[in-house]
């Protein structure tokens, strides 16, 4: 693996999959014991909701869940 001019490197697919790398995913560094570690960034209960907010999908319109929401059907 190299690092790129631009000090870019690209963690292995084996690795994102074994790691739980997914795209967007947030990492920092830390220096523990003489070496550089890749870890995934720590959130808190508000960035993880944030993150959420808006990505489910139900097929629905925006129309259709609102006349759910007010008939209660």
């Amino acid at each position: 693996m190299q690092i790129s001019e631009r000090g870019q490197v690209t963690i292995p697919k084996a690795y994102r999959a074994q790691f739980g790398f997914l795209p967007n995913t947030e990492v920092e560094f830390i220096v523990r014991n003489n070496e550089l570690v890749l870890v995934r960034k720590t959130t808190t209960q508000n960035q993880a909701i944030r993150a959420l907010r808006g990505r489910k999908q139900t097929g629905m319109t925006t129309d259709e869940l609102m006349s759910l929401l007010r008939d209660g059907h």
